[in-house]
């Protein structure tokens, strides 16, 4: 790896992992916007199961991401949890969101596109099924 694509990977690693951080507060101390979130989208009953696991996903994501030796991995975690905030906009909670000018939706396409540059970065980390790696 070059010293501008290792530059780059951080930058995108730290910027994921900080956008996780900043929303898992919110998910974990039950904020209201959360909790409208995950209630519009689950239900109330399983509000709290979706709100908390969501966030334990996207903690679990920003720490693999973090350590150079998992970035890969971390990279497809956070895919997987930012693919299911980007559908539930898509098909339930519309852009905008409680007014937020479309801050969350924006959040969520910039963590796509900077996973993906991660996961594209890293992808010869991964193993190869059949190889001996």
């Amino acid at each position: 790896m070059t010293k501008t694509t290792n530059i780059i990977s951080w930058i995108a690693r730290i910027l994921i992992a900080l956008i996780f951080v900043q929303t898992l507060f919110f998910k974990f101390s039950g904020a209201e916007e959360s909790k409208y979130i995950f209630t519009k989208l689950m239900g109330a009953e399983y509000e709290a199961f979706g709100r908390i696991g969501s966030g334990v996903m996207e903690l679990v994501a920003a720490a693999l991401i973090l350590i150079p030796r998992t970035a890969a991995y971390g990279a497809i975690v956070s895919l997987i949890a930012i693919s299911g905030a980007l559908l539930s906009h898509f098909t339930r909670l519309g852009i905008v969101v409680k007014d937020d000018g479309g801050t969350l939706f924006g959040l969520a396409v910039t963590v796509f596109v900077l996973s993906a540059a991660v996961l594209f970065i890293h992808r010869r980390e991964l193993p190869i099924p059949g190889s001996d790696q």
